[in-house]
């Protein structure tokens, strides 16, 4: 399956967490907890859109470029239309990628973020579908275990 694995649908959380709205330095730490204004759900942070938001896991390095890493987990939503220049999910011939859709004219291309692979131009007699837009990105800072 191309260079995604598919996670599944995301429900609606009613969890809250705090939000600081200070920045945090990458630097000299500063104390936080006098900076807490409020609380924010992810559902808010990341624009869920529940049931029109999927979860997908990203595999490989075509996408290094647009800050997309081996198994970071993609926010994909169906609800938006891809647009010239977004990062979609597409499947052409039944085989799925995350890819920036580029559009010239009537020539519909898939672009990786890497030098190390070719467009990959969509042409007449294929089946292309666009599964969604990815809007954010989550990245695992810890292994698990």
């Amino acid at each position: 399956m191309g260079d995604i694995s598919i996670l599944g649908p995301v429900g609606s959380s009613c969890i809250e967490l705090p939000f600081f709205s200070s920045r945090v330095s990458a630097g000299f730490p500063s104390p936080a907890q006098d900076h807490m204004e409020q609380t924010l759900s992810l559902d808010e942070l990341l624009d869920i859109d529940a049931p029109h938001t999927y979860l997908v896991r990203a595999e490989g390095d075509s996408m290094t470029g647009a800050g997309i890493l081996d198994g970071d987990v993609l926010v994909v939503s169906r609800a938006l239309t891809g647009r010239h220049g977004d990062v979609v999910i597409a499947a052409i011939n039944g085989e799925t990628f995350v890819k920036r859709l580029t559009i010239r004219g009537d020539q519909v291309v898939l672009c990786s973020e890497s030098p190390r692979y070719p467009p990959r131009y969509v042409l007449e007699g294929d089946d292309l579908m666009i599964w969604g837009v990815v809007t954010d990105s989550i990245r695992r800072h810890r292994s698990h275990g």
